[in-house]
């Protein structure tokens, strides 16, 4: 049977492309699929709905900069290379493909996968290359990129542009049925705002949120993805329109479409969902983000759909309600032309196999 081996993680911007991209493949059981994260990582969790065999290996973070932190996570490095050599040669070689998404989690994989003669594929969500992608593209026979403007930083003949794997739902107009703590949003006559900070929240952004809560929730009703981490002290905020949440799943994509208005980081996987369904929006680019992806990314938005890109250093209570106001109440969604990630790659799995049954 043909296996197929994906691997990425660390944050759920790495484990999402992966996930979507193995619900497209997987529909007629032809795959014999696996998924390589961390011990204790976001990934682990994410995977654990999809019936997958999951293969727990250590890691350590890679960092650009001087830390003490690097001595002990070179050794976890060390440790997930033996832990992947351990799990990848079990499986054939000729009918093995390891596929990639970036994060620190993927490096020792896909060097075990490479000094085993195995074909590896990555793919780069971001605008602007992680340190993981960019070391992880040096045994990758293929790369595949979101952004065009990322070619510069891969090696030219086998970097691709692919786009991002978007879910195919984002691309239909039909809204399924959103109940939200037995609310049915569906059916509301009051203004939604959907918000997000990520699948782990964001202090920043929420702290937005609760500064200005009295003024929103007269406008709005409000979807809050607050993170695990914050859930426990914005459930005490108590207003019958106001829906905090850990972690928003299956609903994201109908949230996009039923919110009049979204406020949300600029990870590659928001913007180009949103992108994908038609929706301007709000973005508040993290500011640490490496290269500052996140800026370029939510430009993509701007310059496409006249999203408006609130730069965390310019970002104040003033800022950000006029960017509501901006957004206004009657803000539909407008379908632009874009090439879904998720297709290309689906199709160049298959013909990886295609070509190594001839072979």
């Amino acid at each position: 049977m043909k296996t197929l081996i994906f691997t990425g993680g660390g944050s759920g911007g790495h484990v999402m492309p992966a996930l979507t991209i193995i619900k497209k493949i997987n529909m007629n059981n032809e795959f014999d699929i696996h998924y390589i994260g961390g011990i204790k990582s976001i990934e682990r969790e994410l995977v654990a709905d999809y019936q997958l065999i999951y293969h727990p290996i250590h890691t350590g973070k890679l960092r650009r900069y001087l830390s003490v932190e690097n001595l002990k996570d070179i050794f976890g490095i060390f440790l997930g290379l033996i832990d992947s050599f351990k799990v990848l040669w079990r499986f054939k070689k000729d009918d093995t493909l390891v596929f990639s998404t970036g994060g620190f989690v993927s490096v020792p994989v896909v060097i075990a996968a490479k000094l085993q003669g195995k074909k590896v594929y990555i793919h780069e969500q971001t605008s602007r290359v992680g340190l993981a992608n960019k070391i992880a593209s040096i045994f990758a026979s293929k790369v595949f990129i979101s952004f065009e403007e990322s070619f510069k930083y891969f090696k030219k003949g086998k970097t691709y542009f692919s786009g991002y794997p978007v879910r195919e739902e984002c691309f239909s107009e039909t809204i399924k049925e959103v109940v939200i703590n037995g609310r049915y949003l569906n059916q509301s006559s009051k203004p939604i705002l959907f918000v997000t900070g990520g699948g782990n929240g964001a202090l920043l952004i929420n702290k937005l949120i609760k500064k200005n809560f009295k003024e929103l929730l007269d406008n709005y009703i409000v979807v809050h993805q607050v993170g695990k981490s914050f859930i426990a002290e914005y459930s005490k905020l108590t207003h019958p329109d106001y829906f905090p949440i850990a972690f928003v799943g299956k609903e994201m994509i109908d949230l996009f479409k039923l919110a009049t208005a979204t406020v949300a980081r600029a990870g590659a996987g928001s913007v180009c969902e949103l992108m994908a369904v038609g929706k301007k929006s709000i973005y508040i680019p993290l500011k640490i983000a490496q290269k500052n992806e996140q800026f370029f990314n939510a430009l993509e938005a701007k310059n496409k759909l006249g999203s408006i890109v609130i730069e965390e250093d310019n970002l104040n209570d003033e800022v950000f309600l006029k960017s509501l106001k901006e957004i206004g109440f009657d803000n539909p969604m407008i379908k632009i032309q874009g090439q879904n990630g998720l297709d290309f790659l689906v199709k160049e799995i298959r013909k990886y196999f295609d070509e190594a049954v001839k072979h």
